[in-house]
């Protein structure tokens, strides 16, 4: 049984092969590349030794076979991953800026990952993990996709499983105002929350995001990860902060740096090291990723984050 499972969308991401190419004019892409936020997480948990499954659902088509067999690849376990018939895999079109910023147009509503429901997840499979890790983006998909979610948090918690809760905002999908109601479910049970600065602020409607992460542990958590990409990372908890710095490499793809910072900290949490290793190795896991294109592409094994921390030695002490 896996010790980290994750729920959520699974799809393919077509690029822009260059910056600054708008999609309102004719120019190149490349992909497919496996993608979508909870699949790049369970995908970087596994590159990274951990014991890692994914629930899932995506069509019985060649784009669905890309993320199924690279999943399946790199180990992780699909007991619970369904492929189907007569809808398409989830596609998310990105366009990328000088300035790091990105532009996205999802196919996802009316894709196969809009029908992850209840009936996906069993409890048995659930209460088993130590963590169970969920995406704001799932909750955005579809109602029937969120209840999957909202279910998965109750087993877990009835179980003893810690919840952590990357809020993944996607303006895209749905209001900020929204996506905030539909996420107070998942921060009344989420024992860790890895939310960037915009997200905190976003969630708490403060402006300032180390207030808003002193918020969110008021509103339950134990932990707090906040993501300041190049200037590295901060872990809250009550009555303490953690600065680690980041990791300095050539930047190819920002696209699920989140999601293997997640990964790698979750995996840290679950192998019981403490904050200060834990944030280090999930900073050079997030640091390496962005180091290939396509998003599931520069997720790191084991080794290759410990060469780079032995490269680049952290002026912090764990």
């Amino acid at each position: 049984m896996p010790e980290i499972i994750s729920l959520g969308e699974a799809l393919v991401e077509i690029m822009r092969r260059s910056r600054d190419t708008p999609f309102t004019v004719p120019a190149e892409f490349l992909g497919p590349y496996p993608s979508g936020a909870p699949a790049i997480f369970a995908d970087a948990a596994a590159r990274l030794g951990a014991r890692s499954g994914f629930i899932g659902v995506v069509g019985s088509d060649d784009f669905g076979f890309v993320v199924a067999d690279r999943l399946r690849r790199d180990g992780v376990d699909l007991s619970y991953f369904r492929i189907v018939e007569g809808y398409t895999t989830g596609i998310a079109f990105v366009a990328y800026r000088s300035d790091g910023s990105r532009r996205f147009i999802f196919h996802l509503r009316y894709s196969a990952a809009s029908l992850l429901s209840p009936d996906d997840i069993d409890r048995d499979y659930i209460a088993s993990a130590r963590f169970l890790h969920v995406m704001g983006s799932a909750l955005s998909v579809s109602p029937s996709s969120r209840d999957a979610c909202y279910k998965a948090v109750r087993i877990a918690s009835d179980s003893g499983v810690m919840v952590s809760f990357d809020p993944n905002l996607r303006p895209e999908l749905l209001p900020v105002e929204e996506i905030r109601e539909i996420c107070r479910p998942i921060l009344d049970y989420a024992y860790l929350i890895l939310p960037s600065g915009e997200e905190a602020t976003m969630l708490t409607g403060l402006d300032d995001p180390s207030y808003a992460c002193d918020r969110l542990l008021s509103m339950g958590a134990e932990i707090v990860a906040l993501k300041m990409g190049c200037l590295g990372s901060k872990i809250y908890t009550r009555g303490r902060e953690i600065y680690i710095p980041a990791f300095k490499v050539d930047e190819v793809d920002p696209t699920g740096a989140g999601d293997t910072y997640d990964a790698g900290f979750v995996v840290g949490l679950s192998r019981g090291w403490s904050l200060e290793k834990t944030g280090v190795y999930a900073n050079a896991a997030g640091a390496l990723s962005v180091t290939r294109f396509g998003p599931m592409e520069g997720c790191p094994t084991l080794s290759e984050v410990e060469d780079l921390i032995r490269r680049q030695p952290p002026p912090i002490s764990f």
